[in-house]
């Protein structure tokens, strides 16, 4: 926004202190000088006649006010000036070396607003006002450099998945077209299982997208009876893997969006069970609440997770390599979209590999108040 350029800070500071100096002055002085017109009589000037016939001697008199006038004016005027320059000079060096700090988080700031996120302020010194401006900036650019990082991540990764079916299907489509004796029926369910994996791709990234700006509607529900519906949409698949499927819990109030929270929830217990043991595996969905806060607990049984594994599954497009993995890994989406549901819900989302194997995902959510 354009603005009409105006005195620096450090020049009103600058006058600031100068004024602020001559103010005290001005005042020291006026006291002195009432406080010396108190003592210093004014009489007025006589003579003394000595003989009948002589002229007349003149008086002996002590200094007037009038004298005293003359006297202390010029010296507090010189005082006065002294001050001024002492006020000026003595002001716009302290403001300078007040405002150093400023004119760094300003440099670190230009140099963020032309694409450099990697530049901190690194403030030194004990801590006071500018210092937790300082480290709250560079918090925030640690947190920016982060986040753009991830979506130059994500896009990468969502342009390679994109491409990768329509690479697919123009390779069956030349195969096809150079060989025209090739079974038709075959190529057909490909294109179809191409094709539906586009579809899924397509539906989480705008499920994505809609979960990030937030744009649904919220309404009274219960965690606990969404639990139950995702478990029992996704029994089939766990018999046919051999699992147990175990659901128990409090009733968990909550606000939110039901379809989002039951596609949360659904992706979490579906990761449970895709990323399992190959036979006799268990999920265990549990549902708690506290006064502030609602929980949805899913753990699974599974081969033992590295940290630093963990924390990447909440990445897009991070099916974890070291995982047991089967057809029905999806497309790389699910916990993400849990992250941007749970956040978009003012929720935490929490992962923990478990001593004994497999996952543990936390879902945190408020509760609902009584009023809502």
């Amino acid at each position: 926004m354009e603005r009409s350029p105006g005195l620096s800070v450090r020049l009103k500071l600058t006058l600031s202190y100068a004024g602020v100096v001559m103010a005290v002055a001005a005042g020291l002085l006026a006291v002195v000088w009432v406080f010396l017109l108190r003592y210093v009589p004014d009489p007025r000037e006589g003579f003394e006649v000595v003989a009948p016939g002589a002229s007349p001697v003149p008086v002996l008199r002590s200094p007037s006010r009038s004298d005293l006038l003359d006297a202390f004016v010029p010296k507090a005027s010189i005082v006065l000036a002294v001050l001024l320059v002492l006020g000026l000079v003595g002001g716009w060096l302290l403001a300078g070396r007040m405002l150093a700090p400023l004119r760094q988080i300003t440099k670190a700031t230009r140099l963020a607003a032309t694409g450099s996120l990697s530049h901190r302020v690194e403030l030194e010194g004990r801590n006071d006002e500018f210092r937790e401006l300082a480290d709250s900036f560079d918090a925030m650019l640690a947190r920016l450099e982060a986040h753009v990082a991830e979506q130059q991540r994500f896009a990468a990764n969502a342009s390679h998945e994109l491409r990768t079916p329509l690479a697919i299907t123009k390779a069956l489509l030349d195969v096809a077209r150079d060989d025209p004796s090739c079974n038709t029926g075959v190529l057909v369910d490909r294109l179809l299982a191409v094709n539906a994996r586009a579809i899924d791709l397509t539906e989480a990234l705008l499920l994505l997208s809609r979960a990030d700006q937030r744009s649904f509607t919220r309404e009274p529900v219960d965690l606990s009876l969404i639990a139950e519906e995702a478990a029992e949409t996704l029994l089939p698949l766990a018999e046919e893997r051999g699992l147990t499927i175990e659901t128990s819990g409090d009733v968990t109030p909550t606000v939110g969006s039901h379809p989002l929270l039951l596609q949360t929830t659904t992706n979490i217990v579906h990761n449970a069970i895709v990323h399992n043991l190959p036979e006799s595996g268990r999920v265990w969905v549990t549902t708690r609440a506290d006064a502030d806060a609602v929980e949805l607990t899913v753990e699974n049984t599974g081969a033992e997770l590295a940290p630093q594994l963990v924390s990447r599954l909440v990445e897009p497009f991070q099916r974890g390599s070291e995982r047991v993995r089967t057809g029905h890994t999806g497309v790389g989406l699910g916990l993400a979209i849990v992250k941007s549901i749970t956040q978009a819900h003012d929720g935490t989302l929490t992962l923990a590999a478990r001593p004994s194997g497999g996952l543990r995902v936390t879902v945190r959510l408020p509760a609902a108040t009584a009023s809502g």
